[in-house]
């Protein structure tokens, strides 16, 4: 378009300054929320990844093929604390731990139950789960901690004992030989998780792989990602690292939490339902400022007409008064939604009761919006089509304009 048809279109959206600017308003308002939103919806899923990870699963996992979907005993690792002492000095990250897992029957004096017992390395662990922090009686494991268990605060209930209890384990070892154990209860953890408070226990890897008749073995080695977005690297080095082994396969958390990424999928479609509604009041706002825009230049765009201008022409002319209108909205409202957003990506956001629930949890008591380029330009961009394509209608009505009777319109 040439530039005297640009300027004809910048005058014409300054007409009536008021209007433009209530329309260009709304889309500064839209673009702005949808910025901060969308930033903090990606900060919060984020954040409810890195939570949900941390208390058991990590963000990678090394495991046996088969063992996720069927985790039998015979489904090991060899020389699992060796592996995991080379992939801690090859990735120089201590945030690695292996793991053992076992089912049996847990007895006190009075009573008996059926859980889960993991064995773990003690002096890492810490770094790949939450649950080391969140010992509310006694202490947790250390390196040296044979014939200690600590388990969760259900359980201990359940089981009535306290620390310094003993009680004793059955269950079967990898050899489908009996694996029997007495251990002394040195911590108690609370998760806020009742299921995982009752069916879960842990001793130290060494004293499980004796119990367990593992030779050395272990079931996983899990790993935690200093962030979400380095989790694709992550795997792709680990992957090269036991390249040469046969039959082991790193998974991620999509993989391991499959419902954790389908909760996320819910959320944000329910979310854009949302957005939506926010951008069609917006598209039809322009709808309703274009169209008027319209209706009170028909003697004006008949004249046109008459001297030779093609209806084609007039309706690039208003779109391309709505797609500076759109540009000033979006360029205004990109601008504030980032100055906000970012402010609070270094301070962070909280609601009222956050604080004292991350206190409990053992977890971030602030969440943080991701700041990134698909925050800021999705929403925005999504906007700024939508009025384009509300546009649309008021230009097209100028094809079925008649230069005659439109020149005499009042």
């Amino acid at each position: 378009m040439s530039n005297i048809a640009l300027r004809l279109a910048w005058r014409n959206l300054w007409r009536y300054p008021r209007r433009t600017w209530l329309t260009v308003g709304a889309m500064i308002f839209s673009n702005s929320l949808l910025v901060f939103s969308i930033s903090l919806q990606f900060g919060s899923y984020e954040m409810m990844i890195n939570n949900t990870l941390q208390a058991f699963t990590g963000h990678i996992q090394v495991q046996r093929e088969g063992y996720l979907d069927d985790p039998k005993m015979r489904y090991v690792l060899p020389d699992i604390t060796a592996m995991a002492d080379r992939l801690r000095s090859s990735l120089d990250s201590n945030q690695i731990a292996a793991r053992a897992a076992g089912f049996a029957l847990v007895s006190s004096n009075d009573r008996s139950y059926g859980l889960q017992i993991l064995g773990v390395e003690p002096e890492f662990e810490p770094f790949v789960s939450t649950i080391p922090g969140l010992i509310k009686q006694g202490r947790y494991l250390d390196k040296d901690s044979d014939e200690e268990i600590v388990i969760g605060s259900v359980l201990a209930r359940n089981l009535k004992v306290k620390l310094g209890d003993e009680v004793t384990f059955l269950g079967s070892g990898r050899d489908d030989s009996f694996a029997a154990g007495v251990a002394r209860v040195v911590g108690i953890f609370e998760t806020g998780s009742a299921d995982l408070d009752r069916s879960m226990a842990q001793v130290s890897l060494a004293y499980f792989q004796d119990a367990f008749t593992m030779g050395g073995s272990g079931h996983s080695i899990t790993l935690r990602a200093a962030t979400i977005d380095e989790v694709p690297m992550l795997k792709q080095r680990v992957k090269t690292l036991i390249a040469g082994r046969d039959k082991l396969v790193v998974l991620d958390w999509e993989v391991l939490q499959p419902g954790l990424k389908q909760a996320i999928q819910a959320d944000m479609t329910s979310a854009w339902f949302m957005y939506g509604v926010l951008i069609i009041l917006v598209a039809f706002s322009v709808l309703n400022t274009q169209l008027m825009s319209v209706l009170e230049r028909t003697r004006e765009f008949g004249t046109m007409m008459a001297l030779g201008l093609k209806p084609s022409n007039l309706a690039r002319l208003v779109m391309t008064e709505t797609f500076m209108m759109a540009s000033l909205g979006l360029a205004i409202g990109v601008f504030i939604g980032y100055l906000i957003t970012a402010y609070l990506s270094v301070v962070g956001f909280s609601y009222p009761g956050m604080e004292e629930m991350a206190d409990k949890f053992n977890l971030p008591d602030r969440m943080y919006p991701n700041v990134s380029l698909l925050s800021l330009t999705l929403g925005p961009g999504i906007v700024a089509i939508g009025c384009l394509l509300a546009a649309i209608y008021p230009a097209l009505r100028l094809y079925l304009l008649l230069p005659i009777e439109a020149m005499r319109a009042v």
